[in-house]
């Protein structure tokens, strides 16, 4: 196959595809939040973004939890599917593909692949014994197992013995192959500490692993033995390739990688590192297709220090959490406080505290108080000066000359934290700034041309914070752009072209001889705590 050349004008990257068995919980929300600020942030410098998302629809656990409520598979699925549609809109996803597993046009691409590897010889059949957690749909090693037998990922649910013949990839055969390619791709798998998980688990050596399974009807039939199901992880994995496909191309692997293939990025939980990491190469290489470029495996979630569970009435509901406070506060709150790669907490009264104090009172209260005082001071609302004027000493124009370099970096480098508090730091500088100048006596004092100054760096600050934010903000960020006269829209769908590149609105001094537009409105409302029943 001659794949065509992807530019740097273009990105693609995926969430992982959402198992089915239940409605999106938290974990996929995060996941899908950070996929998306990825890909606004891409747009934002120029490139053509191909966002991936969508479900996986196969294996035993949905045959399980259809059966228990009587229902059949599929039907099961379309019932839970437009529950992950309706958050990702409720959260401001701009997904641009929505996969699923159960789409006929995804049989084609499955079976396409399959061939490919049977003909290099590395499916093969044998007899398959161990032990096999439903919940995880893999099969897990004995020195894994939690005591009675409970799997480490769902720590409540035992495994289950099983002892079938089934067909194998013979993962075994690239365990030299994969572990030269992560040593000359050495970011491919990220964080370090899951790169280490990954080395460590391969230098102990691969064991081929099961791709089918006995006495189950819900998947795909093996394309040389209809009597065996498809494993859900050799068939969900495609399902990336299938999302490349324009909607009216015949369902192929060239037409599938024409134009997006490789994947620049994967965005997984770390509890399905292994098959990103180990598998999901080991079958490209067998189908003789390039890698995708790097794979990151966030942490987990917790809820007052407690890992999240039904059992412990602890949940924590993704789609109330966001109509009681808007998308904007709840994808600040988990970027900017949680490290991406690490655990992280979710606490009700902290996320209060730091959304009243970070967007009401620092960067909300900044902008209100400054454009009241435009109103007040400046005729017209208009900010007469040019940055030329505003001394290369100003402390405000030294944060901000450099912050668009360093905030780049950080969302390259999916530190989303990093780029929040960066972005924060000078929001807060310039809060203290306008305190220290006080405009309000330089005005009584006659000196316009100072006032001037000082709302300009202090409103510059405001825009420059606002647009290096709206990746994950754009709400705020779109609301503060239109009060400072600005017409971008950070919601609009192909903001490489509304947008102004990354390398001009990142860039401080761009208030310049600007007239302000609108009154002052409030850009988010402080939060006032839950009342105790």
């Amino acid at each position: 196959m001659n794949l065509v050349d992807k530019t740097d004008k273009t990105f693609a990257l995926t969430t992982p595809l959402y198992y089915v068995n239940d409605v999106p919980h938290i974990g996929s929300a995060y996941t899908t939040i950070a996929a998306d600020v990825v890909a606004r942030f891409q747009k934002l410098k120029g490139h053509r973004v191909l966002l991936i998302t969508g479900t996986d629809e196969h294996g035993q656990k949905i045959q399980r939890s259809a059966e228990s409520l009587g229902k059949a598979p599929q039907e099961f699925c379309d019932g839970i599917v437009p529950s992950f549609v309706s958050l990702w809109e409720k959260l401001n996803i701009q997904y641009d593909r929505f996969s699923r597993t159960t789409a006929p046009r995804h049989e084609a691409i499955v079976k396409e692949f399959f061939g490919r590897v049977w003909q290099k010889g590395d499916i093969y059949q044998g007899q398959q014994k161990g032990w096999y957690c439903v919940a995880c749909e893999e099969f897990k090693e004995e020195r894994e197992l939690l005591d009675d037998k409970r799997c480490p990922i769902h720590t409540n649910k035992q495994v289950e013995w099983r002892d079938e013949q089934n067909y194998f990839f013979r993962l075994s055969k690239y365990q030299t192959q994969l572990e030269e390619f992560y040593q000359s791709h050495a970011d491919f798998i990220q964080p370090e500490s899951r790169r280490n998980e990954v080395l460590s688990f391969v230098s102990r050596g691969l064991q081929d692993f099961s791709i089918s399974r006995i006495n189950l009807d819900w998947g795909f039939p093996v394309p040389t033995d209809p009597k065996q199901t498809l494993y859900v992880w050799f068939d969900a994995l495609l399902g990336y390739v299938t999302a490349l496909l324009e909607p009216d191309a015949e369902p192929t692997l060239d037409n599938a990688l024409t134009a997006w293939w490789p994947i620049n990025l994967h965005l997984i939980g770390k509890d399905i590192l292994r098959f990103h990491a180990v598998y999901w190469p080991a079958m490209l290489m067998s189908a003789d297709l390039p890698l995708p470029e790097r794979v990151f495996g966030h942490g987990f979630l917790t809820k007052d220090g407690q890992k999240m569970g039904k059992a412990l009435g602890n949940t924590l509901d993704p789609i109330a959490l966001v109509e009681r406070y808007g998308s904007d506060a709840v994808r600040y709150y988990f970027l900017k406080e949680i490290e991406f790669g690490k655990d992280g907490d979710f606490n009700e009264s902290r996320f209060i505290n730091v959304l009243n104090a970070d967007l009401a009172n620092d960067l909300g209260n900044l902008l209100n108080r400054s454009l009241n005082m435009v109103k007040k001071y400046c005729a017209g609302n208009d900010l007469s000066i040019s940055d030329e004027t505003i001394s290369a000493e100003n402390p405000l124009k030294k944060i901000g000359l450099g912050l668009g370099e360093k905030v780049q970096q950080a969302y390259e480098a999916l530190a989303f934290n990093q780029a929040c508090e960066a972005i924060l730091s000078l929001v807060q500088a310039s809060n203290k700034f306008i305190d220290d100048q006080a405009p309000w006596s330089l005005y009584k004092q006659g000196q316009q041309q100072e006032v001037e100054k000082v709302l300009y760096a202090v409103l510059e600050s405001v825009r420059l914070s606002a647009y290096l934010l709206a990746p994950v903000i754009p709400n705020i960020s779109g609301e503060i752009y239109q009060q400072l006269g600005f017409g971008i829209d950070f919601n609009a769908q192909n903001q490489t072209a509304t947008a102004a590149p990354f390398s001009i609105h990142s860039k401080w001094g761009l208030l310049s001889n600007k007239q302000l537009l609108g009154n002052p409105q409030p850009i988010f409302k402080r939060i006032e705590p839950p009342k105790n029943d």
